[in-house]
Parts: C-alpha cells; structure tokens; sequence
C-alpha cells in the first residue's frame, strides 16, 4: 500500500483512550532509552492494542498508512507537546532530578509555548540512541521523498545557515493535529498567512448555460482530472509531462467562470480555493515567498484546485522597473509563476480579456478557454432557469422579449430576478411587475456604464 493520506473533513469520534495508551507507550519508550542501566531489548515497551472501542481518527490512520514503530513514534513525538504542555520535561527532570543539561536529547523552547519542543535531535535519540549505526538508517524518516514530507503531515522546520538540520523542531501540520484531538478538520481561514478561501455551490452542470465548443473543453478538465496518474504511470509519460494543468479562463464578468471553477470541483470531488491576491503580496521581505509556498504545499497535499480570480493584476503586463518597490514585486511575481509551474494539479486563472495575460506567462497554459457574453438562445435560458418556481413575470413582459432585448449577462440577470422578487414580496405578490424589472435591467446597465 502506498502510504499516501490526507486529513478528511468527515467527523470521527475521539476516543481518549486511544491518545492515553498512545503516550503512555510514547513514555515508557523514552524512559526505556533515558534509563543507561536498561540496555536490554527485553525490557523494551511493546506497542499496545490502540484500536480501542470504535474506530478512533489516530488508530485509523496508522491503520491505513501502516506505520511501522519507528513511523509511529515519530509522530507521536510531534503530537505529545499538543496533548500535554509538560510531557518531555516531566521525562527528564526524572532522570535529571538535580537539573543540568542533556544535549544529546535535544529540545527547544517555543516563543510562547514554555515546555520542551521535540526536534529532529530528540527523535533519533529517543528511536537510536547514541547508536550511529541506527541513527543514519533513521535519516530517511526526514527525507523529503518519506511521505511523511512529501504528504505535508510532519517535517523539520528549518534552521539558520550552519546549524545542524536536524535541530529543527518537529512539525506535526495542524490540520492532523486538530484531525487526532477533535475527530474533524476545519477549513483553513483566510489570512495573511494563508491567502486563499474555499468556494462551492449547490448549484449542478445543468445550470450553467455556456456555448458548447466551451463545454467541450471544460470537460477536456474533467478528463485531465480524473485520467491524470494513469496517463502518468500506467501509459508512461510522467517524464514528457510538465506536472499539473494551467488553464485560462477568460471573457465578461458574470459569464460564469467561478460558477465552473467550482463545480469542476465538485465533480471531480475536489475542493477549490480562491487566491486572494490582495493577501498575496507581502510588505515584509521574504513573506510573500513563505506564504505562497505553504498554500501551494498545502494545495499539493490535499489535490486541491487553485483558482485566482482576475488574474491580470499579477500576470498581466509588466511595467518598466522604476524603483527596488518594483522590482521586489516582480521577485514576488516569478515566485508565484514558478509555483504554478511547479504545482502537480489544476490551476485555473481568470481574467476578463485574454489580452491583459503577459504572453511569456499565456504560453505555459495547456488550454485557453473563452466565455463569452450568452446570446439569445442563451439568455432566454438563463431568464428560463433563474426565475423562482413560485414566481412569474407580468404577462404584458414575455421572457422571450427580454431575452431577444437586452444583452445581459447570466450573473446579471439573477441580480435582476433577485432585485424584482424582493420587490415582489415586499408587495406580497408573486408577480414580478413589468417596472421592477425595468428598474433591475437598468441599475445593471448602469454600473457596466450603459444606457437602456
């Protein structure tokens, strides 16, 4: 089995006994290893039945990666600081009972945190002792080729220039830390650090009303998607592949770009994030690059979709270089455009004219993919699919007339249908009056600069 995971949002209950027996076998390991008179194997702890009851989120979990001990410790390493502040340093002051230091251990303090951190140091430690043998098979388990890495679930954070890489402290990512305590995961909140938002929609394929050549390519997607790993691996073309899929969306506001975005990912049982790229652009040197890795990480991990939302104000076409400002945001731009490239999924831009994306960026695109304004077939359908079921329009308004009439976006015209219906019952009607709907084309028109 390839150990490959991700945190489900699906709810597990927690069973305490389970985390109980886990640290209990977590500290009779480490006391086994600090104790010099106890060198033998027959006193080494034996892993306890964890499978306590109903199935508990950290027992399936090993279940399903099928770590061995050394795995299992390892993660328990990085999780016991979550569960009990004072764990290590209960440890070692029983060894240490008249204080001193224990360099071999390892260990650091956090900014905030005021107990023992594990790091990379106290994992070999308390896995190999001082064997060196042991120590450097154990190397591995911090390969960024281990799964542990490679899935985002635990890896060594990074330390200054010169110090030994692994005195870096063990990072357990929340999202397993929050999936072992809770039995969930949440959602990641949109913030500085993490500038993108998940969006979905209830809405299904059958409501969105597009030309069918672009149809035909949306679904080219949903192939890429769902046939990806086999044309990878089974039909061997990883090594003539670049990784992932970049696709433009372009055309109008309000033609339904995010509406496809989402359900592509709805679909293909993936979740999306839009990229808040007002969040993306950082006034502190070296933040922006630190943020954007951790999302596109975190994307990678879960096989999410990423999806940036008019696009064209960080790939459209670059000014002249006036000042270290700009140049330090064009740095920023070719970060985020070499994470693109690098990144193993879909990533979907979108813009509103194909014109506005840098040609030496519009080239690394496997498809271009154009939505125009509906004509009025389309607008008829849109009106036809928009209206409430417990609502008509006035009888001297056919929808047929509005359709032909006014070239209106599909965003438009449920703004339109939204603003006449709230008219309606405030009226405590279920007619959409001839006026309203008037009055709803032209505030439309208006904020594109338009007259009726």
């Amino acid at each position: 089995m390839t150990k490959s995971t991700s945190p489900q949002t699906t709810a597990f209950p927690v069973r305490p006994t389970t985390l109980y027996l886990a640290l209990d076998f977590l500290r009779a390991f480490v006391h086994w290893r600090l104790n010099p008179t106890t060198g033998s194997t027959d006193l080494r702890p034996v892993l306890p039945d964890l499978n306590v009851g109903a199935v508990a989120p950290l027992t399936q979990f090993i279940v399903e990666t099928q770590l061995d001990e050394a795995e299992l410790l390892l993660l328990l390493l990085a999780l016991a600081p979550h569960l009990q502040p004072g764990f290590f340093d209960t440890l070692i002051r029983e060894h240490l009972p008249d204080g001193g230091d224990f360099p071999e251990f390892g260990g650091v303090r956090g900014s905030n945190h005021r107990g023992l951190l594990p790091t990379g140091e106290t994992a070999l430690f308390v896995l190999a002792g001082n064997d060196l043998e042991k120590r450097l098979a154990l190397y591995d388990l911090f390969s960024p080729e281990h799964f542990f890495a490679r899935e985002r679930i635990l890896y060594l954070e990074d330390v200054k220039p010169g110090e030994p890489r692994l005195s870096g402290r063990l990072i357990l990512d929340p999202d397993y830390v929050e999936l072992f305590t809770t039995g969930r995961v949440s959602a990641p909140a949109l913030s500085m650090n993490f500038p993108a938002q998940r969006i979905r929609t209830d809405m299904e394929w059958e409501d969105l009303v597009l030309p069918a050549p672009t149809f035909t390519q949306i679904r080219d997607i949903e192939h890429w998607i769902q046939h990806y790993d086999t044309l990878r691996t089974d039909w061997q073309m990883g090594q003539r592949l670049k990784p992932g899929y970049r696709v433009l969306f372009y055309g109008p506001p309000g033609t339904g770009k995010t509406l496809t975005a989402t359900l592509l990912g709805k679909y293909t049982n993936r979740e999306v994030y839009r990229v808040d790229l007002s969040l993306v652009v950082s006034k502190y040197i070296g933040e922006t690059e630190k943020n954007l890795a951790n999302l596109f990480d975190k994307a990678h991990a879960k096989n999410w979709i990423l999806f940036f939302d008019e696009a064209d104000a960080l790939f459209g076409k670059r000014t002249e270089t006036r000042d270290a400002h700009d140049r330090y945001a064009n740095q920023e731009v070719a970060f985020l455009l070499q994470k693109i490239e690098e990144f193993d999924g879909l990533v979907i831009l979108a813009s509103n004219l194909k014109s506005n994306i840098d040609p030496a960026f519009a080239r690394r695109f496997q498809a271009m993919i154009h939505f125009p304004l509906p004509n009025a077939a389309e607008r008829l359908l849109l009106w036809q699919k928009c209206l409430p079921p417990s609502a008509r329009l006035a009888p001297e308004l056919p929808v047929e007339q509005l359709a032909g009439r006014y070239e209106l976006s599909g965003a438009a015209i449920l703004n339109i249908i939204q603003f006449c219906a709230l008219r309606a019952l405030s009226r405590q009607t279920d007619v959409l009056a001839t006026a309203d709907v008037v009055e709803g084309i032209r505030l439309e028109f208006q904020k594109e600069g338009k007259l009726v």
